[in-house]
């Protein structure tokens, strides 16, 4: 009579041996799995090949961040301390349909983050420093500064019955912002020290205009806003006394109408402007997300290690072997096979995302590629993030697997679960959110890796690189899902197993046979 071998410590490490064993006498395993590693890393370098930029000179702000710096702008110098108040009488907007609509006429509608008011800057130039107040298109007054920097003022649109006034004032490197309902009672709403201000400045009245998304729409277009700026006063010394217009140009798709700017009277004026004053985000900077190449490397690396665990975890059902064995023994087998699969795709998937995240950061930065700076603590999550996806997905076909029992029916169903979703959410935009956020294809948010600022509506879309979960979060999702058909799978095991019969053997995988 043959003796069970016990269920504790010692048993599972000899299963897990066993397993160990078990991969690596199916030599065909070993190939395809590192077989996956090498066409994701190949892959990976073809698709960022074929990503060519056109070598923008991206500015910089303040603290080193690439921003945009696109707007009108009706200025004059300031020397020394001053003051600048204006009203915004209406602010009104416009844009271009998709060029996948054919429509070329200019449609009403104001970008959210539309933005006409008043700024202190000390040049013209491309990411320089300056403090602004201004009126939005849908998120009340703001106070802005360098970029980043963002303080709320008086809430609701600009509107002709209820305008907005507007006040800024200078004392040394000391800018306050001030907002008004009435132009009589004042409200402070923030402060910015703009170190090294020169004593001459330039002072003035913008407007610029962001992407605009139409309803149900991923596909931004340029937009125009114009506002109408009445009241406007400037005390301090004032070198010129005259106001002039200029167009401030950056890296930002920008729809721009003529003229740009009327003066009505002495202190009335009209202007249009197109662009934004922010953070710089991916979507306006290229057409293709820079770490595509990586996606595009994952879901061709992962589908490659589908098919070897797949083989791996029904070959010893289809010979019977597992279901001759107790429920206990089934289900430390199981367990076993998860760790050792899983472990071996981690290693493969975080190894290939090291050797291909240099290689196609440096061929997309050859190709004219403008690339977003990334940290350490970022490359490390990316890397060993990878690592988890294809560990835990691994884990994910293993359960599956145990269940379905057939091995081309176990790769279509993991096929599903892992990749149709993603491919869905990139042609059915209007499911993307749900699609990324509660399927395992959520774990793809681990390799995000473009900057996001909540001062700027942009595409934020998968195609784009953007994905509607955190990291970790998407990972997280990708865990539960594995934990939960996994303990499934477990629970069937218990319920379907026999009491009886041989343990499965070290030489379950024939020299060089799949089956």
């Amino acid at each position: 009579m043959r003796t069970e071998q016990p269920v504790g410590r010692d048993g599972f490490a000899q299963q897990l041996r066993a397993e160990f064993t078990n991969f690596g006498m199916g030599r065909s395993l070993v190939i395809m799995l590192f077989a996956a590693g090498v066409v994701f890393v190949l892959l990976s370098f073809v698709s960022a090949l074929e990503g060519h930029g056109s070598n923008n000179v991206v500015p910089t702000g303040p603290g080193g961040e690439a921003v945009t710096d696109t707007y009108t702008f009706v200025h004059q110098p300031l020397a020394g301390n001053g003051t600048l108040t204006a009203r915004v009488a209406t602010l009104s907007g416009a844009y271009t349909l998709p060029s996948n609509t054919g429509g070329s006429q200019l449609q009403p509608g104001l970008a959210p983050w539309a933005k006409a008011g008043i700024i202190f800057e000390p040049d013209t130039n491309q990411g320089t420093d300056y403090a602004a107040v201004m009126v939005t298109g849908a998120h009340g007054v703001r106070m802005q500064y360098n970029y980043t920097n963002d303080r709320p003022g008086i809430g609701g649109p600009v509107e002709t019955s209820s305008p907005r006034w507007l006040r800024l004032t200078r004392v040394g490197d000391v800018i306050t912002g001030y907002d008004s309902t009435d132009g009589d009672h004042w409200t402070e709403i923030g402060t910015a020290r703009l170190t090294g201000l020169p004593r001459e400045i330039q002072i003035g009245l913008f407007v610029t205009s962001p992407l605009y998304f139409p309803a149900e729409s991923t596909s931004g277009t340029p937009s125009v806003a114009t506002a109408t700026f009445d009241q406007v006063s400037a005390q301090g010394e004032l070198p010129y006394g005259s106001w002039t217009g200029d167009t401030i140009t950056g890296l930002y798709p920008t729809l721009q109408s003529d003229p740009t700017w009327q003066q009505a009277s002495a202190n009335v004026f009209t202007i249009s402007g197109s662009g934004d004053i922010a953070p710089l985000v991916g979507a306006t900077v290229f057409s293709i997300w820079p770490g595509a190449s990586i996606v595009n490397g994952t879901i061709v690396g992962l589908l490659m290690i589908i098919v070897p665990t797949a083989l791996f975890t029904t070959s010893q059902y289809r010979r019977g072997s597992i279901r001759a064995t107790s429920a206990a023994t089934a289900r430390r087998v199981l367990i076993a096979k998860s760790v050792v699969a899983g472990s071996l795709a981690f290693v493969v998937g975080a190894t290939a995302t090291a050797i291909a995240e240099p290689i196609t950061r440096h061929v997309l930065a050859a190709n004219g590629n403008f690339l977003f700076a990334q940290t350490a603590p970022d490359v490390a999550r990316i890397i060993v993030g990878t690592g988890f996806f294809f560990g835990l997905a691994t884990v994910l076909v293993v359960a599956v697997g145990s269940m379905l029992r057939r091995t081309a029916v176990t790769v279509v169903a993991c096929v599903v679960l892992l990749e149709i979703p993603g491919v869905l959410a990139t042609v059915l935009p209007a499911s993307e959110s749900w699609l990324m956020r509660f399927t395992p294809t959520a774990a793809f948010a681990i390799q995000a890796s473009l900057p996001k600022s909540n001062l700027v509506t942009s595409a934020y879309t998968i195609v784009n690189g953007y994905f509607p979960i955190s990291p970790w979060g998407g990972l997280a999702v990708l865990a539960a899902y594995s934990a939960i058909i996994l303990g499934a799978a477990m629970w069937l095991v218990r319920r379907g197993t026999p009491s009886s019969g041989p343990l499965p053997q070290f030489g379950d995988f024939e020299q060089g046979r799949l089956d």
